[in-house]
């Protein structure tokens, strides 16, 4: 995103002789605090930022550490608040599903917050009408639609038989949160002003990209925890690891810079954090995998109302002897090893494609968030966490993997799920499900699955 600057505005001066047209001289730019914040045709001109719209984060050094180098301080500070949040994660995965979904939602909240923040700091000064109010109206909408059809699959029946009057709500969401959208998309046309035109329909677009990027990715998490934590474990984790041996191996070894957007990224961070996830992925998968508290889906029990993580171990978990291709035996030939198969999980294999991906693109969602950064002249999206900076800053890179992830398993691994079907099902009227019933027997019967019944004489 390219930085903007304001449009030049000439004057015309005439010159002594009335013949001479008139000349056009540059007016000499003011400063940013005395540009006019509107003009009469043209609409307002877009403001040249001078100076970060959101101040950087102040972290308070404690006395303990003031005699160390500005570079250990940031170091201890930042180690010492990545164990609190690491600990803080291994306790949410205690808790179980239903918390960690919980904990995503207030993440998205706050992800769309910094966004909009920043939207709303860099045009503070053209007094818009209803901006922030209409972002967060758009979000509450976004959110009904998206997990709508959540609430509907996992808990239709339940909320249909104890909570009645809730649900048309979750049986007419679609309808009911188009009306909604059309509601806010209505209030924002009537908010309009002859002046702010420019502005307005930029922050609009602005709000739908947040939109886009935080809503969208939040559900697609939430989806990967009721699969099995083992995934969404592998999945988020690898990029904290990422993250983590990138800096560490950067601050230790780091000498050639690796991308401009980013200074102190260092190709020695990178290539360390790439062996270091993948190695960790691998390992992480084989140590969860007898665990089915991570492997089994979390299913919904009625009576009990909670979720359960309680199954049969699926094939995908279990190990099984794999034919090393001929080029590769060739090349371990070389170092003494004579390899002609190799006995590994499934999982193992899906952990070496999510990792490898959470090493070499998902960055590439951080470098463009510091571009982003760096075209607002700010340093972080907040100061949420000292050292770390804001939610966004954390969580930038999680958005990328977070859409590998669902495609991934869309492709490769996810299948049609019982209790969702059966939850659809029972949703149908009487007749519907008798003759769900009845094809369902005959298909059975054909396939040699089920004993056809017994004649009576």
């Amino acid at each position: 995103m390219s930085e903007i600057r304001h449009r030049d505005v000439g004057k015309q001066e005439h010159t002594s002789e009335a013949s001479s047209p008139p000349a056009e001289e540059p007016e000499k730019s003011k400063p940013a605090d005395e540009q006019p914040s509107s003009t009469d045709e043209g609409g307002i001109p877009l403001p040249d930022i001078t100076e970060p719209p959101i101040p950087p984060q102040k972290v308070t050094v404690p006395f303990f550490l003031r005699g160390l180098p500005p570079r250990w301080q940031n170091w201890v500070i930042r180690g010492f608040m990545s164990t609190v949040l690491l600990l803080g994660f291994l306790l949410l995965l205690y808790l179980g599903p239903v918390a960690l979904v919980f904990v995503v939602l207030l993440i998205e909240v706050m992800c769309f917050r910094e966004i909009i923040t920043i939207g709303h700091a860099v045009y503070r000064s053209q007094d818009l009408p209803w901006f922030r109010t209409l972002s967060w109206y758009f979000l509450l909408s976004a959110n009904y639609f998206v997990y709508g059809r959540s609430l509907k699959d996992y808990f239709g029946i339940v909320l249909k038989r104890e909570l009645e009057f809730l649900w048309p709500f979750i049986e007419y969401y679609k309808f009911i949160s188009f009306w909604l959208y059309t509601i806010g998309f209505i209030m924002f046309v009537l908010t309009l002003r002859k002046s702010h035109y420019l502005v307005q329909f930029t922050l609009f677009g602005w709000t739908h990209v947040a939109l886009l990027i935080v809503v969208s990715q939040s559900n697609i998490i939430c989806h990967s925890i009721f699969e099995g934590l083992i995934w969404f474990l592998i999945s988020t984790s690898s990029v904290i690891c990422n993250d983590i041996m990138a800096y560490m191996f950067g601050f230790f070894f780091g000498r050639t810079s690796l991308i401009k957007l980013s200074p102190k990224k260092t190709w020695e961070g990178f290539i360390g954090a790439l062996f270091s996830t993948v190695a960790y992925g691998v390992l992480l998968a084989k140590y969860l995998a007898p665990y089915k508290m991570f492997t089994c889906p979390a299913e919904y029990n009625e009576e009990s109302m909670t979720f359960e993580l309680d199954c049969e171990p699926s094939s995908t978990f279990q190990y099984q002897e794999y034919m090393i291709p001929a080029f590769i035996q060739q090349i371990t030939s070389l170092f003494g090893l004579h390899w002609e198969s190799i006995e590994v999980m499934p999982i193992q294999l899906h952990a070496f494609v999510l990792s490898l991906f959470a090493s070499v693109i998902a960055p590439f969602s951080g470098f463009f968030a510091s571009g982003f950064k760096r075209a607002y002249k700010i340093k972080d999206f907040g100061d949420v966490f000292p050292g770390h900076g804001g939610i966004m800053d954390r969580f930038d890179c999680q958005l990328m993997m977070a859409s590998f992830h669902y495609v991934y398993m869309a492709t490769f691994i996810r299948s049609p799920n019982p209790l969702r079907v059966l939850q659809q099902v029972f949703q149908l009227p009487g007749d519907s499900q008798l003759l769900i019933y009845n094809e369902l027997q005959k298909s059975l019967i054909n396939d040699g699955l089920l004993d056809p019944p017994a004649i009576e004489p």
